[in-house]
């Protein structure tokens, strides 16, 4: 028989109700939706809203203020709120002290673009100095030092978004003739508690967020009056989505899309994507992938400017394709596609698919020449095409098969015949010309070799040249005059190397110097200091020894009686 203790545990089976199907369904339906609300959102950001001027009243009791009134208001209570601290003195000191939010930033945020739109840009961003405090917290060491391409640092050092921050100068597009040289009431700091310190951000990361969520904030106007001022921080934006912090990435996100959003589709070109092209240069991986989803954008938003800037965007997007980084991988696949396809000819869309597929995946090269193979070429050929399809057909006229070297040969022949001016094939002769010239005089069959030479032949009159020797010596002119300019670029580098390390030489031995002479003076003004004090010493002691041997104290009295006068009776008496 079972002996039962207090250490016995009784197990009871409890039979489960059976779920039907439509519970089942709202079970999973709840799953996913959680499943959704944990990835980031897509590229759309919700309305940022205000707190306290989104009310009419409040609005227009602010309106009736002076000026004076309303920039005191605007910097030192609404732009603190963005920024991350609090106006404890202007709310009073009855109200209770919050921490500051993400919420609550970006409806100060908010409360700022409705006095942009109520007053104007220029008279809150310029007059009132609340473009020169974002300026300071997200640009501290100016926009040359952006990506990590300041001086000694980066891809390009003391280069980079140096050599366009002419173009993007927020100090150059003050058009009411103030200064930017505002008194500043904030209290940033320099803080290096929860930061990017690493990555030399040292503004606190509130302050940083605010000025993000402003900037969206202002972009969601839509007011073009806005555009120039905040256009030209899409490089601060992007530079922060590498941060450590993912509040402020996703503050630099949906600021970087809201503000290619606004730009102008002119100020591609010009200020949207080179200032790109020095994001993808970041050592930042999130960064790179940032940049590569707004080229997406202005592929949208702009599909004409970036189709002329194919030449230039292709090369720098494929490097971006064999990036160690998955996510990058991924983006840079993305948006090849898209800029490709911005590519007004009709006659090679079908085919951009397998191009760009071909781009990413060297293996499937060839077919991608079957799908060109089967196009027929009739509209002109201009330089975004051939920036579409010359990296292809060079990757296949290396190839070891002479059929696949054939079937190039026949796209190169077709496409030749179709350029629209030698300047537009100009740039692509370096890269086809020699390999065909290879397939020429090296591939063993006749008729391919009569391919070869036909397309050759049909490439050198569009480049504008009379015979093949003479593409040749003009391909062998610009390679060699572009070596020597790089090599001059390379002497012009080392000598400003040279010369900053020479300037710094002479800089630390001066240092050395000055402070050799300063320890030299120190030394002797402790000499003298000594000899005066152990002079004094001695004064002292000879006096004291005067004393001691006179009968007569300081005061003249006797040492004895202490009398002036001795006595008979004092042994020190003397007539």
């Amino acid at each position: 028989m079972a002996s039962i203790s207090a250490s016995t545990t009784h197990k009871v089976g409890i039979k489960k109700k059976p779920v039907s199907k439509i519970a089942s369904s709202k079970i999973s339906s709840k799953k996913s939706s959680a499943s959704k609300s944990l990835q980031r959102r897509g590229s759309v950001a919700p309305k940022l809203k205000g707190s306290e001027l989104n009310h009419p009243d409040t609005l227009s009791k602010f309106l009736s203020l002076d000026e004076a009134k309303q920039k005191d208001r605007t910097l030192n209570e609404f732009l603190p709120h963005c920024l991350g601290e609090r106006a404890t003195f202007h709310e009073g000191i009855a109200k209770p002290h919050t921490a500051s939010t993400t919420q609550s930033r970006g409806a100060a945020a908010a409360d700022i673009a409705i006095l942009v739109k109520e007053l104007g840009a220029v008279v809150v961003l310029k007059r009132f100095g609340v473009l020169a405090e974002i300026e300071k917290t997200l640009l501290p060491l100016g926009i040359g030092a952006v990506f990590g391409n300041g001086p000694g640092a980066g891809i390009n050092p003391g280069g980079g978004m140096r050599k366009i921050a002419s173009a993007v100068s927020l100090a150059s597009m003050d058009s009411t003739g103030v200064t930017d040289d505002f008194p500043s009431n904030m209290s940033i700091g320099t803080s290096t508690i929860g930061t990017d310190s690493k990555r030399g951000k040292t503004t606190p990361s509130n302050a940083r967020e605010g000025a993000l969520l402003l900037l969206r904030a202002l972009c969601e106007l839509g007011m073009k009056s806005v555009e120039p001022y905040v256009v030209p921080m899409l490089a601060a934006a992007l530079d922060e989505c590498g941060s450590s912090s993912s509040s402020i990435r996703e503050a630099a996100e949906d600021a970087s899309v809201a503000i290619v959003s606004l730009a102008n589709p002119l100020a591609a070109s010009r200020l949207i994507v080179p200032v790109i092209f020095e994001a993808l240069h970041s050592p930042e991986w999130r960064v790179k992938s940032a940049a590569l989803d707004r080229l997406t954008q202005v592929s949208e938003r702009a599909p004409q400017q970036v189709s002329r800037l194919l030449p230039k965007i292709i090369p720098t997007v494929t490097a971006q394709v064999w990036d160690t980084k998955p996510q990058v991988t991924k983006s840079a696949n993305q948006t090849l596609l898209a800029v490709c396809q911005t590519n007004e000819n009709p006659d090679v869309s079908p085919a951009i698919p397998a191009v760009v597929n071909a781009i990413s995946k060297p293996s499937d090269t060839y077919k991608a020449v079957e799908e060109l193979m089967a196009t027929t070429f009739v509209a002109t050929v201009d330089s975004s095409t051939l920036a579409i399809l010359c990296p292809i057909l060079s990757r296949g006229l290396k190839e070891k098969n002479a059929v696949r070297k054939r079937s190039c040969c026949v796209v190169i022949e077709n496409m030749s015949r179709l350029v629209d001016s030698p300047n537009a094939v100009a740039p692509f002769g370096p890269l086809l010309v020699p390999e065909l010239k290879k397939v020429v005089e090296n591939v063993q069959f006749e008729d391919i070799r009569d391919v070869a030479l036909s397309a050759l032949q049909s490439l050198t009159r569009a480049l504008g040249h009379s015979d093949v020797e003479d593409a040749m010596k003009s391909i062998m002119q610009a390679e060699a005059d572009q070596a020597e300019a790089e090599q001059k670029r390379i002497e012009d580098a080392l000598e400003d190397e040279r010369r900053a390390e020479e300037e710094q030489r002479k800089k630390e031995e001066e240092e050395r110097r000055q402070f050799k002479e300063a320890m030299e003076a120190q030394r002797l003004l402790e000499k003298l200091a000594l000899e005066e004090e152990e002079k004094k010493k001695q004064q002292a002691m000879l006096k004291k020894e005067q004393q001691m041997k006179s009968t007569k104290s300081a005061s003249g009295k006797c040492q004895g009686c202490g009398l002036k006068k001795c006595p008979k009776s004092c042994l020190f008496y003397s007539k």
